[in-house]
This record gives structure tokens, sequence and C-alpha cells, in this order.
């Protein structure tokens, strides 16, 4: 071990690179690698233990983790990288809910990982099928979603956090410490000791990976110069449904913009919210204009119907991005026009310039209620029943296809920049807060053109799940989304734990 270190002190590198490792045939390897600078292109922590942060406390506890990173710097140079990442994790979880930290793990901090996979370490990492190890210095309880979900590893050894009474202390664990330098090799030789095997690849990227990287038959060094990070889809599983209000990476300067933007983002907000809520719809298009709000409306928008006898309104049926979906299509039509929602918190639905109704998730009642808004006028709604972030399509419910042969599909289209205008476990209150914080938010509202009467129930004879998948792939094609057949549950099952039902009273908006 010395000798490793002394090579490296006059600059002679002790391991080969990883691209010189041959990845094929080693099906039957077992492999033991580092996270951050290894499997994860950039060597920075800031930004997770940013992301868990702002989640756990908002900006206050982001501005606190911003004060004290340039400590955690000073004592990773003149100290010692145990001594950082201490000042890191106090400043992220000291405090904080533990539910609430791994809640952010598993919903929040994979999309941030899933989009900073190394290729090299990726390549060897996933070739290696017998046993897949990951040794960090990052708390366990923070990366071990993404790391056992996404890049399919067996074991995840990590930094263990100090807890009383449910909440984090922001200590780590006196007898285990940071799993930094030598904790790696005996959290390693822990891990196969009971097979009294060692791993066949080792992969690190610094000289405090070298201890258990001497443990292994091979090992190879993951250089630090910058390459492509590999494709989503390249990854054991996509990262479809996540959650959190950042949009960006919070890197130390995106964090502190993001920090010193929340006051005057939160007053423009509610210019923005004002200005959509108080004005006439034929003025709101030019009111965001104003603003600084985007709105791009592409095709050709339908007339309003002209009221007759037994004839009914148009049915709009949108891609969901955000709760604010109808309210941009009203804009780009220059007249309020009624939707029907799953869920929506009362603070929405007294702020919504347009009628909302709530679904009964009773099909009849549903149906029912449909045909009587529709009998009133044009309606808008999502069949997907609720947002996604990811350019994918959740799966289209196609009740509103047996009601109506009068469908416009509408491909809706946004654009945040700093923060997520969407939530699934927090206060969904606070979502278009969110979107009008954004500094130039954008929303693109392309009209496709009115579903044909053959390919309608009614008219056409067409299976309602049919007229359903259709529109589904109609708007995904003018996207560039790809579909799926997942659905609301699946999404609030997986970030939140429940169906994504908001239980508050209905107030209906009559205009």
């Amino acid at each position: 071990m010395e000798s490793l270190l002394a090579a490296a002190a006059v600059g002679v590198e002790p391991f080969p690179s990883v691209d010189k490792c041959d990845a094929s045939g080693r099906g039957s390897h077992a492999v033991a690698a580092d996270l951050d600078g290894t499997l994860l292109r950039s060597r920075s922590t800031f930004p997770y233990y940013a992301l868990v942060a702002f989640e756990t406390g908002g900006w206050p506890r982001l501005l606190i983790l911003l004060l004290l990173a340039p400590l955690a710097t000073l004592l990773g140079i003149a100290a010692s990288e145990a001594a950082a990442v201490r000042v890191l994790v106090f400043a992220a979880t000291a405090g904080a809910r533990v539910s609430s930290i791994e809640s952010a793990a598993q919903a929040v901090l994979p999309r941030f990982y899933a989009a900073d996979v190394h290729p090299g370490a990726w390549r060897v990492f996933s070739a290696c099928s017998r046993r897949r190890v990951v040794l960090t210095s990052t708390p366990r309880i923070m990366a071990e979603p993404f790391l056992r979900e996404c890049l399919g590893a067996d074991a995840v050894a990590g930094t263990e956090l100090t807890t009383w009474r449910g909440r984090a202390t922001g200590m780590v664990h006196p007898r285990r410490g940071v799993l930094v330098g030598r904790r790696k090799a005996e959290a390693l030789h822990e891990i196969f000791s009971q097979d009294s095997d060692v791993p066949d690849v080792g992969l690190g990227d610094r000289r405090s990976d070298y201890p258990f990287m001497c443990l292994c038959k091979e090992a190879y060094i993951v250089p630090s110069a910058p390459v492509e990070a590999v494709s989503m889809e390249q990854l054991r599983r996509q990262v479809i449904f996540h959650d959190g209000r950042l949009a960006l990476r919070p890197t130390p300067l995106a964090a502190l913009l993001t920090v010193l933007w929340c006051p005057a983002g939160l007053v423009l907000a509610c210019f923005r919210i004002a200005a959509g809520a108080l004005l006439p719809m034929p003025l709101v298009y030019y009111a965001f204009w104003a603003l600084g709000v985007r709105v791009v409306v592409k095709g050709s928008p339908p007339p309003r119907a002209e009221s007759k006898a037994g004839r009914t309104g148009v049915l709009f049926a949108c891609s969901h991005r955000t709760l604010l979906d109808p309210i941009f299509l009203s804009a780009a039509l220059g007249r309020p026009v009624a939707a029907v929602t799953y869920s929506l918190s009362r603070l929405s639905e007294m702020l919504s310039p347009i009628r909302t109704v709530r679904l009964s998730r009773n099909r009849a009642t549903d149906a029912a209620m449909i045909t009587r808004l529709l009998q009133e006028g044009d309606l808008a709604i999502c069949p997907e029943g609720t947002t996604s972030r990811e350019p994918f399509l959740l799966r289209f419910s196609a009740l509103f296809a047996e009601l109506t042969d009068e469908v416009v599909p509408v491909a809706m289209e946004s654009r945040m920049g700093m923060f997520h205008g969407t939530t699934a476990r927090g206060w969904k209150g606070m979502d278009p807060f969110y979107f009008f914080m954004n500094p130039s938010p954008v929303y693109t509202v392309t009209f496709l053109s009115k579903l044909p009467s053959q390919l309608t129930c009614s008219s056409g004879g067409r299976p309602s799940h049919e007229v359903a998948n259709y529109i589904q792939k109609l708007i995904g094609a003018t996207l560039s989304y790809q579909c799926t057949s997942l659905t609301r549950k699946d999404k609030y099952r997986a970030l939140a734990g429940n169906d994504g039902i908001v239980d508050v009273k209905p107030i209906n908006k009559a205009h």
C-alpha cells in the first residue's frame, strides 16, 4: 500500500485506466466500485446534498449548506476527506426527518444520478454480473435506492447517519465513521468475508480508494477527463418518474442563484398568477408575455362552437405536463374552457381563472358529469390522469372517447429552467407558484386536427381503448415522446406511496 501511495506522490498512477479493461466475458466476475468520480463522472457530491437540503428544508437549509460548503472544501484540502463529508452531512440533514431523506433519495436523487453515469466505469460495472458492490462516502440512505434500482448493485456500503426519534442528528455513526480510505477496505472485506472471496475487479478514482482496490484481483482507475454521460436508456432501469422542485442540477453556483432568486421569484409569481386570475381570458395571453411567460401556439385552434340544440362542445384531449395545462389552453384559445381533474388542491381551485370540476373516480358518475359539461360548452381533459416530466406519455383513459366524437387532440409542452411546477410528495397548492417562479417559463400548445369521424366510437364504431391509444400515439409522435402503459397509480406509488388522491371538498367555479 505504501508503495502505491509513493508512486502516486511522484505522479505515477499505480493502476491502469479503466479504458484498458476488457469487459468481455466477465459475467461470472464480481466488481467493487466507488461512486463519486468513478461510477459518476463528477467528483463533487455537493449537488446531491443540495437536493436533499432543499427537499427537507427548502431554501433556508440550502442557504445553510451554501454557507458551510467553503468550510467543507477547505477541510477536504487541509484536513481530510472525512472532515469535509461530516460538514456536508450536518448541513444537509441535521434535524431533517429520516422519512423525508428516504423519500428524496427514492424520488428525487435518481434522476440526477442517472444523468451523470460514467461510460467507462459503467461498461465494466455492468459486465460483471456475479456480484456488484458499491462503496461510497455518501450517506447510504441517499445513494442506495439509485444504485440498486438503476445500476443493479447487489450491496451498498456508505456512511451511516445517527438518528434520534425519527430525525437525523446531522452526525455520522460514531463507530463506523465516514466511509473513506481504510474503512472502505474494511467494509468490502466484511461483505465478501462470508464467501471467503474477493472481487475480481475494483474501480476507483482517487488515493482514498487504493485500500479497497488493493483487495481486488484487478484494479482500474477512472480518469477525471471529461466524457459524455451514459444514455439513460442503457441503464438497468430508466428513470421515468421523479419528483422534487429543483429542475437544474444544483451546483454551488446554480444553488446560490436559486437562493438569491427565490424572494424575487415569489413576488413575480404572485403578479403572474394575479394577471391570469383577474384579467379577462382574451388578455391573459398578452399579459403573460408582458410578464415573461412565453405562450407558443401551433396548429389551428378551433373556433368557439355555436350553441345549437343537440350539439355538444369540443373535447380537448391534452397531454398533461402541469396542472396549468387547461389554463394555457384557454389562453391560447382566448376564451375560458372548463376542465375536469382527478386531484387539485383547494388553493389551486380558488386561484384558477377557469371552471374546474373534480372527477369522482366512479365511471358512471364521471361519464354523466362530462356529458353534462360538454352540453354546456367546450371541455379540457387530460386522459393521462396525472402529470409526467420526462418525454413519456402515460396510458390514456378511454372514458372520454365513449362520450363524444368532437375530439381535438392537443399536445402540451412546458419548459421550466429553475423549478418544477408539479409534485407528487409535496403540497400541490404550491405547484402554480413554483411554475411561475421560473424566470422565463415557456408553454407550447399544439392543436392537432380534429379526430376524423371514422376513428371515433359513435360514428366510426371503434372501441374506446383503440381511440384513446390512437390519440396517445398521435400526441406522442408530435412531441417525440415515448408512449407507455403506465398509469397515475404507478407514478404515485413509486414516488409517494399512495394513489395521488387529494381529499378536499371541491370548489366549482361558474363563468
